[in-house]
């Protein structure tokens, strides 16, 4: 009879151990589905000028992704702008990075090398087209800069692009009738200050914290871009039909606004890779992007902008495979 209770008790236990592994692989599965896997080693991301939103956002998107990708080391590189940062991550040089869908656009259109290989995995944030100038300028719109020093962004930027296509839209080319200054916003605001530039363009996430220190230290005004001129920039050519008619809050930035909005253009920006970059990568990624919003909203507030439902629209570009796996595990 003893060795029968000791049989019984033997049977239980190995019934109940059984039970628990089928609940701690129902959980397993739950947490990591079959397939999935971390990824790990290391990335590249160009980033922007050191006093500009996407370096910024870069610098907090890394912080950000220590926690949700551990084993994956992230190195920030300063850029130009979004050509630069296309053209690095096109060749190899960078695996992800930030960029107008502008830029994109015409590095599609200019069949750049490596342009082909290019794949999105999120909209992000618009930028704002900002012309700024000194309170006592005489400058009341685009066309008034004839003939002034005019800062138009690095050539690697998509300020520059932005730029000489607003010129050229209100009648002047940066070749003929502006002294076109080609430097960034890390050097701008202060030229402007010194009296070393009569205008600079400036396109970015709503604040940008260079041209709200120097609202806040200067008089400065914004010059308005209204809606014919937007107009007529859209029909310059395809790449062009990204920007749209956008405003300036009376906020954004108080000191240089005089409580008034300030009629502009806006570009998305995407988060760019190439079609090459390893799916589970890419999904973690574009998961950190979408979760990270908030946190790094508090800080940079362009991206409290970043939306999971319009996230997935990267045109120009096709959604990067990892990136799709990730929205359609959101999908309600």
């Amino acid at each position: 009879m003893l060795a029968s209770l000791t049989r019984a008790a033997r049977r239980r236990v190995l019934a109940l151990a059984a039970a628990l592994a089928v609940v701690c692989g129902v959980l397993l599965w739950w947490v990591a589905p079959f397939g999935a896997s971390t990824p790990s080693g290391s990335i590249t991301f160009s980033t922007g000028v050191p006093t500009g939103v996407y370096q910024r956002y870069g610098a907090l998107l890394k912080q950000a992704m220590a926690t949700d990708l551990p084993e994956v080391s992230v190195t920030l590189t300063d850029s130009e702008g979004s050509q630069q940062n296309l053209a690095r991550v096109a060749s190899g040089e960078a695996d992800f990075t930030v960029a107008t869908a502008d830029a994109v656009a015409q590095y599609i259109r200019d069949r750049r090398p490596g342009f082909e290989r290019l794949r999105g995995c999120a909209r992000l944030y618009d930028d704002y087209v900002q012309l700024v100038v000194r309170q006592g300028s005489t400058v009341q719109s685009v066309s008034d800069l004839r003939g002034l020093r005019v800062g138009v962004g690095q050539d690697g930027s998509g300020v520059r692009l932005i730029a000489d296509r607003v010129l050229a839209a209100a009648g002047l080319t940066t070749s003929r009738d502006v002294t076109a200054v080609p430097v960034g916003i890390d050097s701008m605001p202060e030229m402007l200050e010194k009296g070393r530039l009569d205008a600079f363009f400036w396109s970015g996430g709503l604040p940008t914290h260079a041209v709200q220190s120097l609202s806040e230290r200067t008089s400065i005004r914004l010059i308005p871009m209204d809606a014919p001129l937007v107009e007529a920039l859209r029909d310059v050519g395809d790449s062009t039909r990204h920007y749209r008619s956008a405003v300036i809050p009376a906020d954004a930035y108080a000191a240089a606004q005089n409580g008034q909005p300030v009629e502009t253009l806006a570009v998305a920006n995407l988060m760019v890779t190439t079609v090459e970059a390893d799916p589970d990568l890419v999904e973690g990624v574009t998961r950190s992007v979408i979760d990270s919003r908030d946190a790094i909203g508090s800080q940079v507030h362009p991206a409290q902008l970043v939306d999971l439902r319009t996230a997935v629209y990267t045109e120009p570009l096709p959604l990067h495979d990892g990136a799709r796996r990730y929205y359609r595990s959101v999908k309600p």
